[in-house]
């Protein structure tokens, strides 16, 4: 009897315990506009001491929710960067809405930092860094673009825009999705001087937003606050310009912003090598690939809006007409199983033609509290031409082994349709939630080709030739579907456990056939099927999954533990050129495990592992004969296992709002078992590898296999200060990387293990928008070390320094020069190339507001700009030196709406603009 009471007593307290946990909730809004505010900070306090008990920040639409707080009489604290706190005393009985809760800006705190000392560059709170846009000065009609390249942890790196180590994989803007993933598009349609502030996060997925429960799907994401004058009203920039080699350049950057609905239209024509029209005029070569010569026709929306209350809709399109004209000359440097030397040359003309349509679309609603719909479609179709050539050769170092010469035409298409569903509901329960998420997906391809190849092969001071006239068919469909259902609940005061499941299935079929044209005449010739280069394969994937997680949290502290039963069944069916069946089953359990803490409000510490299985793609498995380069055959393994990944990865951040100093470090390693390398067959002799084909010697034949053995390190750091001497900030990187990619020559297994060191700086300017320069540096080590081969070890360096230097001479007179040098050295003979590439332009700014401006510019003034790279794989080290664009001048107009608020005209703004400076 003693032990019945004691367990009633128990669990009548347990009872009570659950029973006195509530949930607090509200929104976060703008005076004034009430508008949304994201990411803004609140905390529970308690009564006694103020210590916190519990703190979050709101979500994208401004709403938090504290879902286990102990019943109690609590003080609610409320605070942003650059608004005045708030505090309301909350007594907590039962679950609480607290509604609306109004931020006032903080005009005092504004204007003595203006007149007294300079205003900070931003804060860190929990994985989001937050920067002030004031505090970063740029030119006049600059684009978000020129914007973010000046934060803290921010560099393009090949084209690419990374923060904090990590590509940028999209951009919102108030807290709306932009262009969808299109990031450059997104940044340079919207003008500089309409941003507030600027946050930097990861975003987690819609389902771990939604339940509470993070499943580690994570995007790194710029949101973009505009300011709340310059929401309504329309702004952008139109260009026109004609120059020497018939160079032109006709863009349009137009958009309508009404509070919450929002209309961005961009078009663009071109032959100057620019892919997507920048609204900054000081940027003259930042969209500017360096592979071949382009000319580009763009035509580019954007919408987002709220359809009343509980609807908000963003959609974008996109329709792009592309030509490249590239010119390719390459040098591969072959992996052997011995110590012998094999080398691959080649020079290529390749001219295509790409006309792609692009869509998506986001629809939420939220029907009430409790309720969340999500339906996100994306929808791409792309029309491609090939007319390219190529000569090759393969040498052993001493003579030449074989040769080809090569012309393909071909016409390509490819459609894909995608479809995400998300529902979320949230019971009265605070912790307790379901969630349901359906992905389906749809593609096709059809490609039809024309090739002509001549093949010669050297033996004993003779040769041998061999003519290939071939017709190339490809038609591929697949489509996919997901289901997966997860639901949380909470255990204790801070504990909260899930329980997922998954299943999902995708087919592929792909159907390549191949036909000899013989006695061909002005009519064709006769078509006859190589059944040796000829397949019709199917795959299909069916797998299921049962994860169970638990996380705790505290005020600094989370920690998530995850394991998952995943099994998966492959199956690959072969109907031609003969019938075969093979099945494969796969079991893996794969745990994860999250640990995050916050050390103080600024600086916070992330640490994840993760597994994951990689299954093999269609063109991997199927077995059917490539011989696109007939003297490098590849074909398709349906014996592929899945790969198997174990994945760490580390995020530190700091900041110190007082002196501005700031400071991140990113690391991840991988390990993978049954890795999908590439195996070599270089024939040392003519030999039979299939019915028909003969491989001849020096030529390779290559398929994926599965490996072990496959490592990856890189980690990156930055430190950023201000230089207060010259009103500018200082920013110091450095980063480590190693990868050993395992491979195969010939039944021999090696390793390819290269190591790179790379170290550099930059220092933006921030004195006015008279006068703006960046200068940047990186510079590189990197070094190869082949198992198999010694002969293949080597060392480069390579170095890029770039400055940018914009600057308002007098009276409407600007001047711009952006100098880019890159040092070249330890690549192959003939690669290492040294370049400055100069470009410089001479404007004048007209009209009475200056919103208008005639400029002449030079491109590659020295006539020096050149491009060369190197590639490392597990088979062999490439060098590739591509054409690019040479020297022009270009005479060019261009003009600057600004139009903001209702009834306000250029005057009033020019007037408003002016007061700000």
């Amino acid at each position: 009897m003693k032990y019945i009471l004691i367990f009633l007593l128990l669990a009548g307290s347990v009872s009570r315990a659950f029973s006195q946990e509530y949930s607090v909730r509200g929104t976060i809004l703008e005076a004034g506009t009430q508008s949304a505010m994201p990411f803004v900070n609140v905390l529970m306090l308690s009564v006694a001491d103020s210590a916190q008990v519990a703190g979050m920040v709101s979500d994208m639409d401004g709403r938090f929710e504290f879902t286990r707080i102990s019943e109690g009489d609590y003080i609610l604290k409320v605070q942003y960067l650059g608004y005045q706190n708030f505090f309301q005393s909350v007594s907590v009985k039962s679950n609480l809405n607290l509604g609306n809760i109004f931020l006032k800006e903080d005009a005092q705190a504004l204007n003595e930092v203006i007149v007294e000392a300079r205003r900070s560059t931003g804060s860190q709170k929990s994985d989001t860094t937050m920067f002030n846009a004031d505090a970063f000065k740029t030119m006049k009609d600059a684009s978000a673009q020129a914007l973010i390249e000046k934060l803290p942890g921010v560099q393009t790196q090949d084209g690419i825009i990374q923060a904090q180590g990590e590509n940028i994989a999209q951009i919102l803007v108030d807290g709306k999705p932009f262009f969808g993933t299109d990031v450059k598009t997104a940044l340079q349609n919207l003008p500089a001087e309409v941003i507030d502030r600027i946050e930097i996060f990861d975003q987690k997925s819609e389902k771990a937003q939604l339940s509470g429960f993070d499943d580690g799907e994570r995007l790194k994401t710029i949101n973009i606050i505009t300011k709340k004058n310059r929401r309504k009203g329309q702004f952008g920039r139109g260009t026109a310009g004609y120059g020497t080699d018939d160079r032109y350049l006709a863009g349009l950057s137009l958009n309508v912003f009404d509070e919450d609905q929002r209309i961005t239209l961009t078009g663009l024509s071109n032959n100057i090598n620019i892919l997507n029209y920048s609204s900054d005029p000081n940027a003259q070569d930042n969209s500017n690939p360096q592979q071949g010569i382009i000319t580009t026709n763009i035509l580019g929306l954007n919408y987002s809006d709220n359809w009343g209350e509980k609807i908000k809709v963003t959609g974008s399109y996109v329709y792009s007409n592309r030509e490249n004209v590239g010119i390719v000359n390459r040098f591969r440097d072959f992996v052997t199983a011995d110590e012998s030397d094999k080398f691959y040359s080649e020079t290529a003309r390749d001219v295509r033609v790409n006309k792609q349509h692009q869509a998506d679309m986001r629809l939420e609603w939220n029907p009430n509290e409790k309720n969340r719909i999500l339906y996100i479609p994306r929808f791409s179709a792309r029309y491609e031409t090939e007319n390219s050539g190529f000569y090759g050769e393969t040498e052993d170092g001493q003579e030449i082994i074989n040769s080809v010469e090569n012309i393909r035409t071909g016409y390509y298409q490819d459609y894909d349709f995608a479809n995400r569903l998300i529902y979320g509901h949230k019971f009265g329960k605070p912790g307790r939630s379901i969630t349901f998420r359906g992905i389906s997906t749809l593609g096709w391809n059809i490609d039809d080709a024309q090739r002509l190849a001549r093949n010669t092969f050297f033996e004993d001071g003779t040769e041998r030739e061999e003519v290939l006239d071939q017709k190339i068919t490809r038609e591929r469909n697949g489509n996919s579907w997901q289901a997966r259902v997860s639901y949380t609940e909470p255990i204790g005061t801070r504990g909260q456990t899930e329980v997922e499941y998954q299943v999902g299935n995708r087919k592929n079929d792909s159907d390549k056939l191949t036909f000899n044209v013989e006695d061909r005449d002005v009519n064709g010739g006769r078509m006859v099927i190589d059944t040796a280069l000829s397949n019709v394969f199917n795959s299909n994937y069916l797998f299921h999954e049962v994860e169970l997680g638990y996380q705790f949290t505290t005020e600094k502290a989370k920690l998530q533990a995850e394991v998952e039963f995943q099994d998966a069944t492959l199956e690959n069916i072969q109907e031609f050129p003969s019938a075969t069946t093979l099945e494969r089953n796969f079991v893996n359990f794969l745990p994860t495990v999250r640990y995050e803490y916050k050390f103080s409000p600024n600086v916070n510490i992330q640490l994840d592992y993760d597994t994951y299985t990689n299954e093999p793609q269609i063109n991997q498995l199927q077995e059917v004969i490539d011989n696109t380069n007939p003297l490098q055959l590849r074909t398709g393994n349906p014996n592929l296992d899945q790969a198997y990944t174990n994945q760490f990865r580390l995020r530190f951040r700091g900041n110190n709002p007082d002196t501005d100093k700031n400071w991140f470090v990113f690391a991840q390693s991988r390990l993978t078992n049954n890795f999908i390398a590439n195996s070599t067959f270089i024939a040392n002799e003519p030999t039979e590898i299939q019915d028909g084909i003969i491989l001849e010697r020096g030529s390779q034949l290559n398929k994926p296999v599965n490996l072990d053995g496959f490592m990856d390190f890189r980690s990156w750091f930055s430190y950023g200060m201000p230089l207060g001497f010259i009103k500018s900030n200082f920013n110091l990187n450095a980063g480590l990387g190693f990868t050993q990619r395992p491979g195969q020559v010939n039944d021999a297994i090696g390793f390819n293990n290269s190591t790179r060191l790379s170290t550099g700086f930059s220092i933006n300017s921030s004195i006015s928008d008279q006068i703006d320069f960046n200068i940047w540096s990186r510079s590189s080590f990197n070094e190869v070390r082949n198992t198999l081969n010694p002969n293949l070890n080597n060392e480069f360096f390579q170095q890029r320094f770039r400055v940018n230097f914009n600057w308002i001479i007098w009276e409407g007179i600007i001047y711009r020069l952006d100098l880019n040098h890159q040092i070249n050295t330890g690549l192959s003979e003939g690669f290492n190339a040294n370049f400055s590439l100069i470009n410089m332009s001479l404007g004048k700014k007209v009209f009475a507001n200056q919103r208008g401006e005639i400029s002449l510019m030079v491109y590659d003034l020295l006539g020096q700009n050149a491009n060369v790279n190197r590639n490392i794989t597990e088979t062999f080290i490439e060098d590739i030196q591509t054409n690019v664009l040479q020297r022009y001048f270009m005479l060019s107009f261009s003009y600057n709406l600004r139009r903001f608020s209702k009834g306000m005209d250029e005057k009033t703004y020019e007037e408003m603009y002016q007061s700000n400076q």
